[in-house]
């Protein structure tokens, strides 16, 4: 693995010898110490299983179950899937750089920190603010969609008492071992899973004639009301212009590199787990988002009077059926399966804000760590969890509050219309610091076949990514300007992108940062640590599959599953 050198070769032989147990990598003798897990405090204890259902529950939630009925019904059917399947694509290609440089360095901050250690520590401190805003910012609105999808049953619901202990449930959750953690985000994540399958299944089943009224639709609502619609203009501009329209819902609903980049610091075996949940993340968005807006279309069409009247805030919108899907089962007059499919709804959406609340208090703890945050944020727990930072998120859920007094359907609009410029960001700095990254190596020679994971077409793919979505944040908003300017739109759509200068310029005038040349970028940095880290299992890494058949006692390994030395010398 190459501690020391400075050639890469991940490929190298590392051994254990039997006498001593002393660990031999690439010929270095590791003879005492402790083997740490982290440079800093975080414990790695997530395995397989654990990573590839965690990053499910961070792509999958409220905004393809729920939020998808608005792009339906700017773009119509075929504006939708046409938007979702060129946006899964676009971000793919970024998908591929962060693949290769988090796996090379799996730490503390993912992104964020990668940023400020290739390009520029300005880079790093404005990447870490937006992304903690924007993952701070999903908390409220996973719990105010929680309280829109809960109105199925009743509409008089207790919209405090819901949000209240929506709150509390968050913080035991993450507030516990790291361990815990990710066990009960796997079961929910493993919800989500069964959800949508169910639901296209569900699809398919109906559309061919398996339904109460025993009507084969097929894809009747192409044809009419049609595949387009149009939102402003008319004609070919008007249908252009509905298309917008699913590529901003495909911008927010369409996400997932983040996540894994975040979590990586406490993976076990990062290095081969996490390169498999990179990898899943190309077969994920053709699944679950391209297969998602095909299935929204065909159940139902973009005018239909349930869902104008869920997105118009009118009476009923707090009800479950701002989800197409629940919205066709009643127009199908199917009954028992909406109560079941909302069960698992939020199921679903509680499960994507537990999410964002342990990735956003990651992310705060990754700015902290580089001096960009205050440094008592540093301290954890001996579970390894930054409780300060902890605490500080746990401020934002209660924004959900403020749906007791506007509608859920209106916080809802306001804070996607907020957070989807923070995400498109978060994918901006991604490809630039990809960009940093592969100069460096052009600059010092380093071959990059040798990394855990070789990213092909580069840097095409960081260059694509980069200009893709500089455009989309850039015009997402352009409907603040038409047909004339309205200034609280603008600032809804744009305050984002306004803050990211401002934090980028003011910590580089402040700390009189710089690029870091290409010459000088450090590619030892905490390799030592991780290399004899990987270095010290003792047994062989297991595949996802195997490890869910050890669920029911299957394939079960004596002693557990990577088991390591605790010690050089042990």
């Amino acid at each position: 693995m190459g501690v020391f050198d400075n050639g890469f070769s991940f490929n190298s032989n590392s051994e254990k010898k039997a006498d001593d147990e002393h660990v031999v990598v690439d010929g270095v003798d590791f003879e005492e110490g402790f083997v740490s897990e982290n440079k800093d405090d975080l414990q790695r204890r997530l395995g397989n299983r654990q990573i590839q259902l965690l990053a499910i529950g961070g792509t999958i939630g409220t905004a393809l179950f729920v939020s998808i009925g608005g792009g339906l019904n700017k773009a119509g059917p075929g504006g939708l899937f046409l938007a979702y399947t060129i946006y899964s694509i676009m971000l793919a290609l970024i998908n591929n750089c962060i693949a290769e440089m988090t796996t090379l360095f799996p730490v503390t901050g993912g992104f964020i920190r990668l940023a400020g250690h290739f390009v520029d520590d300005a880079l790093g401190f404005m990447a870490g603010w937006n992304f903690y805003i924007y993952e701070a910012l999903l908390i409220p609105f996973e719990i105010t969609a929680l309280c829109t999808v809960l109105g199925f049953w009743r509409d008089d619901i207790p919209l405090a008492a819901v949000i209240a202990v929506a709150i509390v449930l968050y913080a035991i959750l993450n507030v516990l071992a790291v361990k815990l953690y990710g066990e009960a985000e796997f079961w929910l994540s493993g919800g989500k899973v069964i959800l949508i399958f169910l639901l296209f299944c569900f699809t398919f089943v109906v559309m061919v004639g398996g339904n109460p009224q025993h009507d084969a639709f097929g894809f009747r609502y192409w044809n009419k009301p049609g595949a387009f619609t149009q939102t402003v203009g008319e004609g070919s501009l008007g249908q252009f212009e509905g298309f917008l329209g699913g590529l901003w819902s495909a911008s927010f609903t369409v996400v997932g590199p983040e996540y894994i980049s975040m979590v990586s610091a406490e993976a076990k075996r990062p290095r081969i787990y996490i390169k498999n949940a990179f990898k899943t993340i190309y077969w994920r968005f053709g699944l679950f988002f391209i297969v998602g807006s095909l299935t929204v279309g065909v159940l139902i069409p973009y005018n239909d009077p349930k869902l104008e009247k869920v997105l118009g805030g009118s009476d009923g919108a707090g009800t479950a059926a701002a989800s197409p899907y629940v919205i066709a089962m009643q127009n199908l007059g199917i009954t028992g399966l909406p109560h079941f499919v909302n069960a698992l709804l939020v199921t679903s959406i509680f499960s994507a804000g537990n999410t964002y609340t342990y990735c956003s208090t990651r992310g705060l703890y990754g700015l902290a760590l580089e001096g960009r945050a205050p440094k008592f944020l540093r301290y954890c727990t001996k579970g390894g969890v930054p409780v300060y930072c902890f605490l500080i998120t746990m401020i934002f859920p209660c924004l959900a509050f403020l749906q007791l007094g506007s509608g859920s359907v209106v916080v809802l609009n306001w804070l996607i219309a907020l957070i989807t410029a923070g995400g498109v960001i978060n994918y901006i700095v991604m490809s630039i610091t990809y960009i940093f990254f592969y100069r460096a190596c052009k600059a010092q020679g380093i071959d990059r076949r040798s990394f855990p994971y070789y990213g092909k077409f580069q840097p095409y793919c960081g260059w694509i990514g980069l200009i893709w979505m500089s455009t989309i944040v850039c015009v997402y908003g352009y409907q603040s300007y038409t047909p004339s300017f309205d200034v609280e739109s603008f600032f809804s759509y744009y305050t984002m992108l306004i803050l990211a200068p401002i934090l980028f310029l003011g910590w580089k005038l402040i700390k009189r940062t710089r690029l870091v040349p290409a010459r000088e970028v450090d590619f030892v940095w905490e390799r030592p640590t991780l290399d004899a880290y990987e270095a010290s299992f003792t047994d062989e890494p297991l595949g996802f599959w195997v490890e869910m058949l050890q669920l029911v006692g299957i394939k079960k390994r004596r002693g557990g599953n990577d088991q390591r030395v605790a010690s050089i010398s042990a």
